[in-house]
Protein backbone atom coordinates (compact mmCIF):
# COMPACT_ATOMS: atom_id res chain seq x y z
CA UNK A 1 0.00 0.00 0.00
CA UNK A 2 1.41 3.40 -0.88
CA UNK A 3 1.84 6.19 1.66
CA UNK A 4 -0.84 8.34 0.03
CA UNK A 5 -3.40 5.56 0.46
CA UNK A 6 -2.33 4.96 4.07
CA UNK A 7 -2.84 8.64 4.85
CA UNK A 8 -6.28 8.69 3.20
CA UNK A 9 -7.25 5.52 5.11
CA UNK A 10 -6.19 7.16 8.39
CA UNK A 11 -8.31 10.26 7.79
CA UNK A 12 -11.31 8.30 6.55
CA UNK A 13 -11.17 5.98 9.58
CA UNK A 14 -11.23 9.01 11.89
CA UNK A 15 -14.12 10.49 9.91
CA UNK A 16 -16.06 7.18 9.97
CA UNK A 17 -15.78 6.88 13.74
CA UNK A 18 -17.01 10.42 14.30
CA UNK A 19 -19.77 10.11 11.68
CA UNK A 20 -20.92 6.85 13.26
CA UNK A 21 -21.24 8.43 16.70
CA UNK A 22 -22.89 11.66 15.57
CA UNK A 23 -26.27 12.53 14.16
CA UNK A 24 -24.74 15.81 12.94
CA UNK A 25 -22.33 14.21 10.47
CA UNK A 26 -23.53 12.55 7.27
CA UNK A 27 -21.87 9.19 6.63
CA UNK A 28 -20.12 9.11 3.25
CA UNK A 29 -18.39 6.29 1.43
CA UNK A 30 -14.63 6.60 1.26
CA UNK A 31 -14.80 7.60 -2.40
CA UNK A 32 -17.44 10.27 -1.70
CA UNK A 33 -15.44 11.53 1.29
CA UNK A 34 -12.30 11.95 -0.83
CA UNK A 35 -14.22 13.66 -3.64
CA UNK A 36 -15.85 16.04 -1.16
CA UNK A 37 -12.42 16.89 0.30
CA UNK A 38 -11.20 17.69 -3.23
CA UNK A 39 -14.16 19.93 -4.08
CA UNK A 40 -15.33 21.50 -0.81
CA UNK A 41 -12.66 23.59 0.98
CA UNK A 42 -14.73 24.00 4.18
CA UNK A 43 -15.34 20.26 4.45
CA UNK A 44 -11.69 19.55 3.71
CA UNK A 45 -10.54 22.04 6.35
CA UNK A 46 -12.92 20.55 8.92
CA UNK A 47 -11.25 17.15 8.59
CA UNK A 48 -7.70 18.53 8.24
CA UNK A 49 -7.22 16.89 4.85
CA UNK A 50 -6.14 18.80 1.78
CA UNK A 51 -6.04 17.09 -1.61
CA UNK A 52 -4.71 19.04 -4.56
CA UNK A 53 -4.45 17.80 -8.12
CA UNK A 54 -2.87 19.65 -10.99
CA UNK A 55 -1.75 18.90 -14.50
CA UNK A 56 2.01 18.81 -15.04
CA UNK A 57 3.44 21.25 -17.54
CA UNK A 58 5.31 19.97 -20.59
CA UNK A 59 8.53 21.22 -19.02
CA UNK A 60 7.88 19.20 -15.83
CA UNK A 61 7.03 16.09 -17.85
CA UNK A 62 10.25 16.41 -19.88
CA UNK A 63 12.23 16.76 -16.64
CA UNK A 64 10.64 13.57 -15.28
CA UNK A 65 11.35 11.77 -18.55
CA UNK A 66 15.00 12.86 -18.50
CA UNK A 67 15.43 11.83 -14.85
CA UNK A 68 13.86 8.42 -15.49
CA UNK A 69 16.03 7.94 -18.55
CA UNK A 70 19.16 8.97 -16.64
CA UNK A 71 18.42 6.56 -13.79
CA UNK A 72 17.19 3.72 -16.04
CA UNK A 73 13.74 3.63 -14.45
CA UNK A 74 12.02 2.63 -17.67
CA UNK A 75 11.04 -1.02 -17.67
CA UNK A 76 10.41 -2.95 -20.88
CA UNK A 77 10.67 0.24 -22.94
CA UNK A 78 7.64 1.60 -21.09
CA UNK A 79 7.94 5.38 -21.24
CA UNK A 80 4.73 6.32 -19.44
CA UNK A 81 5.28 9.83 -18.16
CA UNK A 82 2.82 11.12 -15.54
CA UNK A 83 0.48 13.94 -16.47
CA UNK A 84 -0.79 14.90 -13.02
CA UNK A 85 0.69 15.78 -9.62
CA UNK A 86 -1.40 14.84 -6.58
CA UNK A 87 -0.54 16.37 -3.20
CA UNK A 88 -2.18 15.05 -0.02
CA UNK A 89 -1.62 16.95 3.24
CA UNK A 90 -2.82 15.81 6.67
CA UNK A 91 -1.47 16.55 10.17
CA UNK A 92 1.69 18.19 8.82
CA UNK A 93 2.33 15.15 6.60
CA UNK A 94 2.64 15.96 2.91
CA UNK A 95 2.77 13.27 0.25
CA UNK A 96 3.22 13.93 -3.45
CA UNK A 97 2.53 11.35 -6.09
CA UNK A 98 2.24 11.31 -9.86
CA UNK A 99 -0.47 9.89 -12.01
Amino acid sequence: MNKEQELLDEVYEKYSIIAGMSTQVITLTKEDFINKCKTDPKFSERWGLKIEERELSDKERVAIFMENKRTNKFEDNNCDIPTKLITVTYNDKKIESYE
